[in-house]
């Protein structure tokens, strides 16, 4: 018999929960509580239905190439980075070429999900949901909640001393969708997260002044790399991800603090990473510039506000302040969920692998995209996903519940011992997570058995950009178009940036282009591919969380 699994959610994690269902021959029934599929990247000119939605000038961070589904690219012609518009119709044609839209049930809202009493030998739920008014109740064999880590507004209003005095006008991020109504005014933006330099960079255009206070300063990066390539595509790479491993943490942090200082002195634009502080990066091309003409002006953390005005902690005082925006961000909860379940999914390090509660008897419950990544977020949704299904079909197993809840109990004793640094805010690095996960269904590339077989391959995926069309070579899922997806990832890169065919010019993605831009790193590289199994390097990945990104080793 065919078991049933509910999906709750139909944005990017939802819809590859529904098409990795349907390739292990599941039946799901999606629940989506607006009117159409998408999520966050649905816009709408208000936020009244207190969903999370892109702002209007929202650009994508990550490139075409590495932020698609892993057998689905985009078409050629789509920007490498592109607005929200773009991206939502590429999840539309995502849904629409595999045949999705009629496995979701829009305008629907899920109220609980809760074990059924044989919980222990079915791993069966009861979902009640509501459509206009009217409720429902269905029983599925497993379900997978993919509502995303932007549900809540972050409004901590207690931390900053008399705002509450404050007679300007104060929104979150959430609220902001256009820079109209902001003509003029004084704007004072709290955090400096990607959202935080895009709302400043976009207000500097129409405020009289923006002000952009941060706590801890952050590393700011291009979405293009030198020689104009797309910075993804150029860092995210094999090897330079196993040169992170073995190489001592001083130097990956000296060179990540040479290469992003060459481009501007931080410390110059009061960017710098304040001591103490965890570093943090985001992805902004203008604000720069921005500050250099004075449209923008960095700032320290707020102490208190007054009536019209902001004291900052290093003493100084912005007067006649109009708008406060907080871009402080999300917090997210299940309240469909019961007491303990409810809260133990809060906390990540009692989600097995980032998807698996800890304390179930029966592995029917997944959590897809509660996870803060160095990379993209889809690719490594869509492993979820897979790996879930196939856990829900009994073709993958995990360990038991008792030693699961044993290893998490343990660290977080640690934790509030202090004895262990909570990992919960931390980024979890892209190559060696999306990997881990491959492992588990048996979807890694094998990459020595590649340079047997087919070096040409094998080339593109150690030496090359790790795009998601690689989980797709070999193994479960397998699909045929992967190798030529991979072979062909430059051409569509390039594709949209030749809208001026010059006569007798040359492809910058060439192999002369590749040894010119790798020959140092090649021979290093081969060389520490030769010792990948000692014990050694195995003791090493289990370090990485706590050293620098192994992509801005090359930014």
């Amino acid at each position: 018999m065919t078991k049933r699994v509910a999906v709750i959610g139909a944005g990017v994690s939802g819809l590859s929960s529904i098409k990795c269902c349907l390739d292990e021959h599941l039946e799901p029934i999606c629940f989506e509580r607006s009117n159409d599929i998408g999520g966050l990247w649905k816009f709408t000119e208000t936020s009244k239905d207190g969903m999370t939605r892109v702002y209007k000038s929202l650009v994508t961070n990550v490139c075409k190439e590495m932020s698609c589904y892993s057998d689905f690219p985009f078409q050629e012609d789509y920007p490498n980075f592109m607005k929200h518009e773009k991206f939502w119709n590429y999840l539309q044609e995502f849904a629409e070429h595999f045949d999705l839209l009629k496995y979701i049930q829009f305008k629907t809202t899920v109220c609980s999900i809760t074990k059924r009493p044989d919980f222990s030998e079915t791993g069966q739920w009861d979902v009640v949901t509501e459509t206009e008014g009217r409720q429902d109740r269905a029983v599925f064999d497993a379900v997978m909640v993919c509502t995303g880590h932007f549900l809540n507004p972050r409004l901590p209003l207690e931390s900053f001393p008399g705002i509450h005095k404050f007679k300007g006008q104060i929104l979150h991020s959430q609220e902001y969708k256009i820079p109209a109504g902001f003509q003029g005014k004084r704007v004072l933006v709290i955090g400096l997260g990607n959202t935080g330099g895009d709302i400043a960079v976009e207000l500097s255009r129409t405020a009289a002044q923006v002000l952009l206070s941060t706590r801890t300063g952050t590393w700011v990066i291009n979405r293009s790399s030198d020689g104009g390539y797309p910075l993804n595509m150029m860092v995210t790479r094999r090897h330079y991800n196993f040169v992170a491993q073995v190489l001592p943490s001083c130097i990956l942090t000296w060179i990540q603090e040479r290469r992003l200082n060459k481009r501007f002195d931080h410390a110059n634009y009061g960017l710098n990473i304040t001591k103490g502080k965890k570093p943090k990066k985001i992805v902004n091309d203008e604000l720069p510039t921005c500050i250099l003409c004075g449209t923008v002006t960095i700032k320290t953390s707020v102490k208190e506000f007054t009536e019209t005005s902001a004291v900052f902690e290093d003493g100084t005082v912005e007067e006649n302040i109009d708008v406060v925006i907080f871009t402080t961000g999300y917090t997210f909860s299940f309240p469909f969920f019961e007491e303990p379940l409810k809260t133990l999914c809060t906390k990540k390090i009692f989600l097995y692998k980032l998807v698996f509660p800890s304390n179930l008897e029966k592995t029917t419950l997944a959590m897809i995209g509660f996870i803060s990544l160095t990379g993209s977020i889809l690719a490594a949704t869509e492993l979820q996903a897979r790996w879930a299904t196939r856990i829900f079909k009994g073709l993958c197993k995990i360990p038991p519940p008792e030693k699961l809840m044993a290893e998490a109990m343990k660290k977080e004793q640690l934790i509030e011992r202090g004895l262990m640094k909570d990992p919960g805010g931390d980024k979890v690095d892209y190559i060696s997570y999306l990997d881990d996960l491959a492992s588990l269904i048996g979807v890694k590339p094998n990459v020595p058995l590649l340079f047997i077989k087919d070096p040409r391959l094998a080339w593109e995926v150690f030496f090359g950009p790790c795009t998601p069309y690689q989980y797709r070579l070999m193994g479960p899922g397998k699909w045929d178009g992967a190798r030529n997806a991979i072979l062909t990832q430059w051409d569509r890169t390039l594709k949209p940036l030749k809208t001026r065919t010059i006569p007798g010019s040359s492809k910058p993605a060439s192999m002369s282009h590749y040894l010119k831009t790798w020959g140092a790193p090649i021979l290093l590289a081969s060389l520490l591919l030769m010792y990948k199994s000692s014990i050694f390097l195995k003791l090493v990945p289990e370090k990485l969380q706590d050293r620098i990104s192994p992509e801005l080793i090359s930014i």
